[in-house]
């Protein structure tokens, strides 16, 4: 079984979720005691959220780059990421290790199409709902995504880095994101992506009848895979 690198923190709360997801799926694979071989270095959110509300991405390149170098020598196969934001510098620091990304979005991406959905709606932090480096990537596969209107979109965002980032989880927040959901439904979606790692905490498939694609799930469940592939 190859080891699977995390390079995490961003924030802990999901981090935490990846390594119990991964632990599950081995076990549910091959049963008894196994576990996952994982090698994890976990960063200090609070410069990196500093960096990205500062705009210095270049930093946050740096910073993490260093970190995977230090998962990769811990004897890491292969390479998360987890976090859906900071994939924004993930060309960077594949360039700055000799092991594979396995790429949140590509992960997600397959799962979309296996699915057979061509139109998603992504919700996230503003860097993802915003910037290409994700969008882009999704449609790279042939997915349509569609991103709420910007009240909604700053609605999303602050929740993140106001509450769940912290372990907040709250009722009202809840709601307010599955009006968001419901209306992008509305606007033609077929699913909705939770494309930040925290989103999972707040909403799960059985508050809304849409379809939702929980990438710290289907990141966790790929990194399973690959590694019992070796």
């Amino acid at each position: 079984m190859k080891t699977i690198g995390l390079l995490g923190g961003m924030s802990w709360e999901s981090t935490a979720l990846y390594y119990r997801l991964i632990n599950e799926g081995v076990r549910r694979a091959l049963g008894g005691t196994h576990s996952a071989p994982i090698a994890m270095v976990s960063v200090d959110f609070h410069e990196i959220e500093a960096l990205q509300h500062a705009g210095d991405w270049g930093e946050t390149a740096k910073i993490l780059s260093r970190k995977a170098r230090q998962v990769e020598q811990a004897g890491a196969d292969f390479l998360l990421i987890c976090t859906n934001t900071m994939h924004k510098v993930a060309d960077e620091i594949a360039g700055a290790i000799g092991i594979p990304v396995l790429h949140i979005a590509d992960a997600t991406a397959r799962a979309i199409r296996a699915a057979g959905i061509g139109t998603v709606g992504l919700l996230g932090t503003n860097f993802t709902m915003e910037q290409a480096f994700y969008r882009g990537r999704l449609e790279q596969h042939g997915i349509e995504v569609l991103v709420p209107p910007k009240n909604d979109r700053d609605a999303v965002h602050r929740v993140i880095y106001d509450e769940l980032i912290l372990g907040q989880v709250r009722s009202e927040s809840r709601d307010q994101y599955l009006a968001i959901i419901d209306a992008m439904h509305r606007r033609g979606v077929q699913a909705v992506i939770e494309g930040c790692t925290e989103i999972g905490l707040l909403v799960q498939q059985e508050h809304t009848p849409v379809p939702l694609f929980d990438t710290t799930v289907i990141h966790a469940q790929q990194a399973v895979q690959e590694a019992l592939n070796g």
